[in-house]
């Protein structure tokens, strides 16, 4: 089966709200290429190998979390810019993305999906007054040692996380946002968090960790932005009955 781009779009704008964000890029689609989809494509970031995967595949849509045209990044179509864009185009493949609008879905988003995946209960957001907030609190159904969260979180996400402890107690009430958001710290502990979780960690926050008392788990920007994009991938292939392929091009960060 098949769909328009433009009936496709204008779904997932819907579903995601993406008009309601103040973004750092623009959502939705950016690059226009063929006007049907039956074959799509998902990543995080839409970098030339995952490009090159889906010139492979013969993708007719690239959907990813983290697209182009970001503020503050030179207009001028040089390099590897340049050498992306021709890719999509010569190919003629739509590249659609969606930034804060994936990791803020409380079902398709980014921080859902990770808390799926590490067994956390949510029960609300680190800006209760924010009906667009994208970091999300919630709690084990057991605690556990920071030790044997690491793990879980470990083994859930297939890399091992950088952990700052912050103390001697179990992981009981956990904070959470995806991506390079670990300065969001400071509201997880307002918020009545022991445990905070987010993609990256930069060098004031392992002091605040260590001085404010909650734990802080590093667990890659990458790593746990994989599975947003993915539930995202799969619902427009069940719901319009479409093709998806997922392909993951490793990245440490």
């Amino acid at each position: 089966m098949s769909i328009t781009t433009t009936e496709l779009v204008r779904y997932c704008d819907t579903l995601l709200q993406a008009g309601r964000f103040r973004d750092y890029c623009p959502n939705g689609l950016q690059v226009e290429g063929r006007a049907e989809v039956s074959r799509i494509m998902t990543g995080v970031t839409a970098c030339q190998a995952l490009l090159d995967e889906a010139v492979k595949w013969k993708a007719d849509l690239l959907l990813v979390h983290h697209g182009y045209f970001w503020k503050g990044e030179s207009e001028a179509i040089c390099g590897i810019k340049r050498k992306r864009l021709k890719t999509l185009l010569q190919q003629d493949i739509n590249l659609v993305a969606y930034h804060l609008p994936l990791d803020a879905h409380p079902e398709l988003g980014n921080n859902a999906r990770l808390a799926k995946r590490l067994g956390i209960e949510v029960d609300g957001t680190l800006e209760p007054d924010n009906p667009l907030a994208i970091g999300n609190i919630g709690s084990l159904i057991e605690p556990a040692t920071l030790e044997k969260f690491t793990h879980r979180v470990a083994d859930a996400l297939t890399r091992k996380p950088q952990v700052i402890s912050g103390g001697s107690h179990p992981v009981r009430r956990v904070a959470w946002c995806t991506g390079s958001a670990e300065r969001y710290i400071e509201q997880a502990l307002a918020a009545g968090a022991d445990t905070y979780i987010s993609g990256e960690i930069s060098e004031p926050v392992v002091h605040f960790a260590r001085e404010a008392g909650i734990h802080y788990i590093g667990a890659g920007h990458h790593a746990t932005e994989r599975y947003g994009v993915q539930a995202l991938g799969a619902h427009l292939a069940r719901h319009f009955g479409l093709e998806h392929r997922f392909v993951d091009i490793d990245n440490p960060v």
